[in-house]
């Protein structure tokens, strides 16, 4: 068989798989289409669904929320919506989750504009977009389906025909209400084309689209010296108004606005607070009231939610302002932080890199983006008053960690003192512009963790936009994260990698170190399964174990009485008591593997030509870097090169 032909094969299955998912993709959201007169909608449709029909705005993106898997009770772990695309902002995706419900249900909260307050690259633009992407996959559906009266610019609902004197008996007989006002422009043709005959106006089944102009509209600003309402509600159309003879007539209006498009569905207002004021006034006159007014016509009613988001720059001037403390009464204010968890931002870099050709085709060693991530973290963390020691432990705290001497209640009081951490330092951008710059500039096609440190480093120092003092503080976290962080990392890696089977080895020794402890506790002898002889516990072997990670002569009975608490209880829950277990326990356990295998590093470093034995003994470690950790081969050799240098100082 040709070398070529299993990846040929596995190619074409992948091809394979990729247009069935295609067809099914196109089977599920292929849906029912629908037009007739207001007559047929009313008989054979509005029934069926009348509460459906009759949503607000806000009520329909609730239910797309809830129809993405949200729910009243684990809003923010039921995240199908945003999880494969925003990391490590939970609590803030539940606070957006929890305006939508709360507007949704007829309360104050649904006449306030959502404001999305952030740093940049912090996740804002990103939420609102797969907002508007969910709107659009929703109104797919039969559960998402909108009807709206053909031709009308704003897509308004077809109910806005009822007159207002049956509208009650409307409501006696359905059960719902009907909100909102007829457009001029639906006014006019209803008089003109049908000769008010309402029940023959067309409706038909709505789908939104971005690219379509139907319920979602974007606007971002310009220059404020040139910028024009005209963008939010439309202007008089001059091509039109020879032919109808009136600017007042609303055939001659363009309702192109961005406020129209959004009608139903999401207004996006990108970087709002650099708008005119009076452009503000509008916005939060249609959130309060639903309602836009536009010169030479009545009030129009459009139904749709508003979320805007900007910076912290735009925000701080616009809070100097007094005159602007009206504007904030009406508003929403939800800060998108950065994310404090290295885990969930490495995800972020991961994401990116996924996303350019450059990336995919240079080879990252497991560690490269978890060292920039804790260098991120740390740069957003408040200033400790030991810094190096609290931050390190706050790092690990916020990404679910285990420390010791630190319990899961204090680590909530850590974060609670600390509410403004996520809202400034590096963002996920500086790191990925500097690993391009790596790069592009080495032409490499494997970068190693000391790589993207060094990578680090010298975009810090060509920032011209930061001052001599913020440098030095930032490569001091290229030190700190190097120190406590990768070093430990690599160092387990290479351990690992000079067992056979270290996680079997790793779980024998632990379950010695247990017996023996716990024989110990007990003051009972253990039978030895050589000799068969009764003896007692091993101290020589706990304390040996014990002192790689420092537990005092005079702390090891808490120690151990720790361990065996901890023990217990993973017993109770039908558990196994394993590495995971015990954060300090599983080091100890490392360290204490890593001294028999000392040997085979020394050779490494010590063998300038090494024999062939060496070299089987140095290939093997490389081989299972490579096949079981994620390294190719530079950067396992390099690991290697790295932990020896570790050695050598120790």
């Amino acid at each position: 068989m040709n070398a070529d032909t299993p990846m040929k094969s596995g190619s074409a299955e992948r091809h394979s798989d990729f247009l069935k998912s295609l067809v099914e993709f196109t089977k599920d959201h292929r849906a029912a289409r629908w037009s007739g007169t207001l007559s047929e909608f009313l008989e054979s449709v509005f029934p069926a669904d009348a509460k459906g029909i009759t949503r607000s705005g806000h009520q329909y993106i609730w239910d797309m929320l809830r129809a993405n898997g949200f729910d009243d009770v684990n809003a923010r772990f039921r995240c199908q919506l945003f999880e494969d695309e925003l990391y490590g902002i939970d609590d803030t995706i539940a606070r957006v989750v929890d305006y939508f419900k709360a507007a949704s249900a007829g309360s104050e909260v649904g006449r306030r504009l959502l404001l999305l307050l952030g740093p940049p690259s912090g996740g804002k633009s990103s939420m609102v977009i797969l907002l508007k992407r969910g709107l659009e996959v929703y109104s797919q559906t039969d559960a998402g389906a909108l009807f709206g009266i053909h031709g009308c610019p704003v897509h308004e609902s077809p109910l806005h025909l009822v007159p207002h004197t049956l509208r009650p008996q409307f409501r006696q007989t359905y059960g719902v209400e009907i909100s909102g006002e007829l457009c001029p422009f639906c006014t006019t043709r209803l008089q003109l084309e049908f000769n008010g005959d309402f029940m023959q106006m067309p409706v038909q089944r709505i789908f939104i689209s971005e690219a379509s102009r139907v319920g979602v509209g974007t606007y971002a600003p310009h220059d404020p010296t040139t910028a024009d309402i005209a963008d939010l509600v439309g202007s008089v159309d001059l091509s039109k108004v020879s032919e109808f003879g009136d600017e007042g007539d609303p055939r001659a209006w363009s309702w192109s606005g961005a406020v129209f498009a959004a009608s139903r569905g999401l207004l996006e207002m990108i970087e709002i607070l650099k708008v005119k004021r009076e452009f503000l006034y509008l916005l939060l006159t249609l959130t309060q009231e639903k309602n836009v007014k536009v010169s030479r016509f009545p009030l129009i009613h459009v139904d749709e939610a508003i979320v805007a988001h900007t910076n912290f720059a735009e925000f701080r001037k616009f809070l100097q302002e007094p005159e602007n403390e009206a504007l904030l009464d009406r508003m929403v204010i939800i800060q998108v932080p950065y994310t404090l968890d290295y885990k969930e931002e490495a995800r972020i870099y991961r994401k990116l890199c996924s996303s350019t050709q450059a990336f995919r085709e240079v080879h990252l060693d497991p560690h490269a983006l978890h060292v920039a991530a804790v260098f991120a973290i740390l740069s957003r963390l408040g200033e400790a008053e030991e810094r190096d020691a609290d931050n390190v432990k706050k790092v690990r705290l916020y990404a679910g960690e285990d420390v010791e001497g630190v319990s899961s209640t204090e680590a909530e009081k850590i974060r609670a003192k600390n509410p403004d951490e996520g809202l400034g330092g590096v963002s996920p951008r500086f790191v990925i512009n500097a690993l391009s710059n790596a790069i592009i500039q080495s032409q490499a096609k494997s970068l190693t963790t000391m790589d993207v440190l060094i990578a680090l480093k010298d975009a810090i120092e060509s920032d011209v936009r930061m001052d001599g003092k913020k440098k030095r503080k930032w490569v001091d976290f290229l030190v700190v994260v190097r120190k406590d962080f990768y070093n430990r990392w690599v160092k387990e890696d290479v351990h690992k990698a000079l067992f056979v089977s270290f996680e079997q080895e790793a779980q024998q020794l632990l379950d010695k170190y247990l017996d023996e402890v716990e024989a110990t506790l007990d003051n009972r002898t253990l039978r030895d399964p050589i000799t068969n002889e009764e003896r007692k516990p091993d101290e020589r072997f706990l304390r040996s174990v014990e002192e790689k990670i420092r537990i005092s002569e005079s702390g090891k009975l808490s120690f151990r009485q720790e361990v065996v608490r901890k023990a217990m209880g993973a017993y109770k829950r039908g558990e196994k008591f394993t590495l995971d277990s015990h954060a300090p326990l599983h080091d100890a356990v490392e360290q204490y593997l890593f001294e028999s295998r000392r040997d085979v590093l020394r050779l490494v470093s010590s063998a300038a030509r090494p024999d062939d034995e060496t070299r089987h003994k140095i290939s093997v470690v490389e081989k299972r870097l490579v096949d079981e950790y994620g390294y190719d081969p530079h950067s396992a050799r390099e690991a290697l090169n790295y932990v020896t240098t570790l050695l050598a100082q120790e």
